[in-house]
């Protein structure tokens, strides 16, 4: 499964043309740099795991900071990307493209064998979310976290019915209250079972789906946008309306 279409999808980016992200997820960008002090072995070095992460819009920049990164994807013209990519960032040493499925995850790496996990936007293209998250989890090390980014189907009625497609959220509004369920609870409850303790999550992109692309090509706009994501990103009733929910959960020592 080739999952990197999920970092394509903004207006801007962040970090340049081998940047990893839109604005409209700089948090996470963010968090993953504020979390790797925390998950750096012995060795100074950071061991992560990208599923799914194609073309290395966050393989590479995480390589460039230090981190030694294998990125599973299925697709080979992905992976010929990240290559080129890690070349001309003087990082290919450090990036590791393997080609397989997540869903074949644990034929692949070995079981704990990873500082930090990135599953962003993999569980809404799998078929059986708890095989996957569970090959993901066991992977991560003790004392390791776990980085996953999943859509929010709050947000997803949101904007359907922003867009005029009122046929549409209704049947997903009708989904979500026949859940039951707070969006992010299905992640808790895949954490708890996998062993894992979340110790954050927080909405991303609660105005960046809903803000004109041409209201962003004002000077300093797209800064103003970044800073006001972040601070209403973990503060209802804000967050409980983002088009994501980034999750980071950590395997206890």
């Amino acid at each position: 499964m080739h999952a990197d279409a999920r970092h394509d999808s903004g207006r801007h980016g962040v970090l340049g043309r081998d940047g990893i992200v839109p604005v409209r997820q700089r948090l996470v960008w963010q968090s993953l740099l504020a979390v790797l002090p925390s998950v750096t072995g012995p060795q100074g070095r950071v061991r992560v795991l990208d599923c799914g992460g194609g073309s290395g819009r966050i393989a590479v920049p995480l390589a460039g900071v230090g981190a030694i990164v294998t990125v599973v994807d299925t697709s080979a013209d992905a992976l010929a990307t990240l290559r080129r990519r890690a070349e001309e960032a003087g990082v290919a040493e450090d990036v590791h493209p393997v080609q397989g499925d997540v869903e074949g995850l644990a034929n692949l790496v070995a079981p704990a064998s990873f500082d930090l996990v990135l599953a962003h936007g993999i569980l809404e293209a799998v078929d059986g979310i708890e095989p996957v998250f569970a090959a993901m989890a066991g992977a991560v090390r003790p004392g390791g976290l776990l980085s996953v980014l999943t859509v929010n189907p709050a947000a997803t009625v949101l904007s359907r019915a922003l867009a005029g497609d009122l046929v549409g959220a209704l049947r997903d509004a009708r989904l979500l209250v026949a859940h039951a369920q707070a969006p992010a609870g299905d992640i808790s409850r895949l954490c708890a079972s996998a062993g894992l303790r979340i110790e954050s999550q927080h909405g991303v992109g609660v105005f960046a789906e809903l803000v004109p692309g041409a209201a962003l090509d004002a000077p300093g706009a797209a800064d103003s946008l970044a800073e006001l994501e972040a601070t209403v990103a973990g503060r209802a009733p804000f967050a409980d309306i983002a088009g994501r929910i980034h999750t980071l959960a950590r395997r206890p020592d």
